[in-house]
């Protein structure tokens, strides 16, 4: 089958190069030049697991362009653009519309199927994209050209992999050929298929976040109450993920979620809420405690070193977590701001992530190791779950003062040494 997909980020580039690597045929079609050059140079324009290695087998399959004409050849048109919040937490679906404005003239008179990956809050695909399309070319959705809702499930560090070992596939259907043709692009990955409306579907990713988010930001309540009353809140979340009806998944407190999904599809849906004159009163106290939650951090190295004004401050990690470059909504951009607040000398490290933090921070030290992050420091922050945080030679600090946002240190001897909710 040949494919376009349009936009070349995290899951534009996961989707096409996976379904590449089932033998179909991939376009890109992405307005940044350098990703286009990345791509066809076989170069991942960003850091996923898996990506280089399965980029580079599927090299005669791939290819980029910034010509939205790459339509035209199609069997199947995936958009997968950004959905950025809006100021007030709504969705900015302007990239979506400038997308369905670009393929129109790109339609040609051979049938051809659009797929919304995009996250967008219910009746998107219904209520936006195929009344724009239908008025741009003058042809009708589920006879001219085949549309469906096909929402994204994947983890960013692991997204090859979720891509490629599915618990389920979601098709929003509106037609019935749409329905057959991503049955048989998604037969290779041998996983169970949900077939539903395409509102429905796009209902279902919002739910899905909302509600891992919910279990985290639970965590962190219940971890907070732990933490003050003595408990190992790890102790209890392990008893109580054991309930079969709860799973162990995403109940390990610390200091909060963030990244390209939660936050935004949360902020959505509450927003989303608003305009139905449903006020959500659980999605807004899950935001509530996220947002208060790495602050916490700061407050327990108060605790122990009284004013930062002019005391080092090491931040290890600066990804919103760990296997990924991805900075945004990561948990140590309050951090990282509070301390700034408090004048207090910020040296920063991350495996992967300075750079993209850079754009955030100018005015701290970005170091080339944990080791000179650590150097002379007073104290300790760690924010992301990088593996070699584990064992940090706490030796360098100047006073061995450390506060762990995800329970990662093993060996604590010798340290003031604080979790977050522990």
């Amino acid at each position: 089958m040949k494919i376009c997909v349009i936009g070349a980020g995290y899951v534009g580039l996961v989707t096409g190069v996976c379904f590449a690597d089932t033998g179909n045929n991939v376009v890109f079609v992405d307005i940044d030049t350098d990703k286009v050059d990345k791509i066809n140079a076989l170069t991942p324009p960003i850091y996923e697991e898996g990506m280089e290695e399965m980029l580079g087998r599927n090299g005669e399959r791939i290819e980029a362009t910034k010509d939205y004409g790459a339509v035209e050849d199609a069997d199947a048109v995936f958009i997968c653009v950004g959905t950025p919040s809006n100021e007030d937490g709504s969705m900015n679906l302007s990239y979506v519309r400038k997308s369905v404005e670009a393929i129109a003239p790109h339609m040609g008179d051979e049938w051809k199927m659009l797929v919304v990956k995009s996250t967008v809050l219910p009746g998107t695909t219904e209520g936006v994209v195929i009344p724009l399309l239908e008025k741009l070319t003058n042809m009708k959705a589920g006879v001219d050209f085949g549309i469906s809702m096909n929402p994204e499930f994947l983890r960013e560090g692991k997204a090859i992999y979720d891509f490629t070992h599915p618990d389920r596939i979601v098709i929003g259907a509106y037609d019935k050929k749409s329905e057959e043709m991503m049955r048989n692009l998604y037969e290779p990955f041998k996983a169970p298929i949900f077939v539903t409306t395409p509102t429905t579907a796009e209902m279902v990713k919002y739910t899905s976040n909302s509600f891992l988010a919910t279990k985290i930001s639970f965590a962190n309540e219940i971890g907070n109450l732990c933490k003050k009353m003595g408990i190992d809140t790890y102790d209890v979340m392990e008893a109580v993920g054991m309930d079969h009806r709860i799973a162990p998944y995403f109940l390990n407190s610390g200091a909060g979620f963030g990244g390209s999904c939660f936050p935004k599809d949360v902020s959505a849906l509450i927003s989303a809420g608003e305009n139905a004159g449903i006020e959500m009163r659980i999605l807004r106290a899950v935001m509530a405690v996220n947002d208060a939650q790495p602050v916490k951090m700061v407050e327990l190295l108060k605790k122990h070193l009284g004013e930062l004004g002019g005391k080092k401050v090491a931040v290890m990690g600066l990804s919103f977590k760990a296997e990924t470059d991805d900075v945004r909504d990561s948990r140590s951009i309050p951090v990282i701001r509070k301390l700034l607040e408090e004048n207090a000398e910020v040296s920063a490290y991350d495996p992967l992530a300075t750079e993209n933090m850079r754009k955030i921070f100018r005015g701290i030290e970005y170091c080339r190791n944990a080791d000179d992050a650590l150097r002379n420091a007073h104290g300790c922050l760690i924010m992301t779950d990088w593996k070699e945080f584990s064992r940090l030679n706490f030796d360098l600090m100047e006073k061995p003062v450390v506060i762990d946002g995800r329970r990662v240190v093993e060996n604590r001897e010798g340290l003031i040494y604080e979790g977050i909710c522990w």
